[in-house]
C-alpha cells in the first residue's frame, strides 16, 4: 500500500440524489457505486456488459444487505466505443430520470493495441474522451435542472507525458504508440474539464461544478493489454515492480468520491485532483488554446455543431409542458 493515500472522510448522505457512473462493473468504478449506494443514492451503472454489471450489482447489494439507509442500483447498457450507444443511453436517461445530480465519467481503457471505435476514432481517444464528451453534452440540459450538481472525470497523471496532435488525433498519419495515445486521451480529459467549467461560467450557469482527477496507481484490470503491447509477461513484471506503490480499488476510488460528494470542494470547479487534494496538472493541460480547440474539434467529431447544451431545453421539461 502507498505510504500516503488520500481519503474522503465526508459523511454526507445522497438520499434522493441520482448518480450516473460509466464503466463501473469492476475496479474503482465499482467501489464508487458501492460508496454512493451506501450513502442512499440512486446509482445508474452505465456499462458495456450488462451481465458483468448485474453481477457487480448483486455483489454490492449482498454486501450491504444489513444496511438500513442504502439507495438503489440500476443497470443500463452504454458501450462507449459506439456513439450510437451513448446516444441511446442518454435518451433513455432523459426519458426516465427526472434528475442527474452526479455524473462520473469513470470508464477508460489503457494502452490497447491499435484499433478504431465503431465510429472510426482511435480507440483510446474515442472511448476515454469523445464518448464521455458526448454523454456529458447530451445530459447537461437535465443536469442544469438538477443543481447543485457535479461532473467528475477520471483522468491520469499520464496526461503529463504527451501533448495532443489536433491534426492527427486518430493516428492516421503517424506511427501508433499505445502509451502516447493513452496520454493524449487523458490530457483531453483534463482539458475538457477545464473548458467545461469555463463554458458554464461564460453562459452564467451556476450550480454545476466540474472536476478531473488522477486516482493513483491502482490494482485493477486497466493494464490487461500490456502483454500484447510490450511482451508476454510484462503485465506481471510491471505489477511486481509497482506493487509497493499500488492502491487497492477501494483506495483508488477515494478521490473520485471526494470530488463527487465532499463539502470541502463544493465551491471548486475546473480543477485537477490527486489524493483528495487540488494538484497542478501538466503544462499542456493549462493551455487555454488547447482547451478551446479540443472543445470545438470534439463538437465536430461527435456531430454536435448545432447543439448548445447550455441553452437547449431540457426534453423532460418540454414533454411536461406539452402534456
Amino acid at each position: 500500500m502507498p505510504i500516503f493515500s488520500g481519503r474522503c472522510y465526508s459523511n454526507v448522505k445522497l438520499t434522493g440524489k441520482t448518480a450516473i457512473i460509466t464503466g463501473c462493473n469492476t475496479g474503482i468504478g465499482k467501489e464508487t457505486v458501492l460508496d454512493f449506494y451506501k450513502r442512499g443514492a440512486r446509482v445508474i451503472m452505465a456499462c458495456r456488459s450488462q451481465k458483468k454489471a448485474e453481477d457487480a450489482k448483486i455483489e454490492i447489494e449482498q454486501k450491504c444487505q444489513d444496511l438500513s439507509e442504502k439507495g438503489d442500483i440500476i443497470v443500463e447498457k452504454c458501450d462507449l466505443s459506439s456513439l450510437n450507444s451513448v446516444r441511446q443511453f442518454s435518451k433513455k436517461i432523459l426519458d426516465n430520470e427526472p434528475q442527474i445530480n452526479i455524473l462520473v465519467n469513470n470508464a477508460g481503457i489503457m494502452m490497447c493495441p491499435q484499433g478504431n471505435t465503431e465510429d472510426g476514432f482511435e480507440t483510446q481517444f474515442g472511448v476515454n474522451h469523445l464518448a464521455h464528451f458526448l454523454l456529458t453534452m447530451m445530459l447537461i440540459p437535465r443536469i442544469r435542472n438538477s443543481t447543485p450538481a457535479r461532473i467528475v472525470t477520471v483522468s491520469s497523471r499520464a496526461h503529463t507525458r504527451q501533448g495532443i496532435d489536433f491534426d492527427d488525433l486518430n493516428y492516421k498519419n503517424r506511427p501508433y504508440n499505445a502509451m502516447e495515445a493513452y496520454s493524449q486521451s487523458k490530457l483531453a480529459n483534463v482539458l475538457f474539464t477545464r473548458e467545461l467549467a469555463a463554458k458554464l461560467k461564460e453562459n452564467k450557469i451556476d450550480g454545476i461544478n466540474t472536476y478531473c482527477l488522477h486516482p493513483g496507481v491502482v490494482k485493477t484490470e486497466l493494464g490487461r493489454h500490456l502483454d500484447q503491447i510490450w511482451f508476454k509477461g510484462s503485465r506481471r513484471i510491471i505489477g511486481i515492480l509497482l506493487k509497493p506503490f499500488m492502491k487497492t480499488p477501494e483506495l483508488g476510488a477515494q478521490t473520485t468520491i471526494y470530488c463527487s460528494v465532499d463539502e470541502k470542494c463544493a465551491n471548486e470547479t475546473g480543477l485537477y485532483y490527486s489524493d483528495c487534494a487540488v494538484t497542478e496538472p501538466g503544462l499542456n493541460a493549462l493551455n487555454n488554446i488547447y482547451a478551446r480547440t479540443l472543445w470545438d474539434k470534439s463538437l465536430e467529431l461527435v456531430k454536435l455543431n448545432d447543439f448548445n447544451p447550455f441553452t437547449a431545453s431540457d426534453p423532460g421539461i418540454v414533454r411536461k409542458e406539452v402534456v
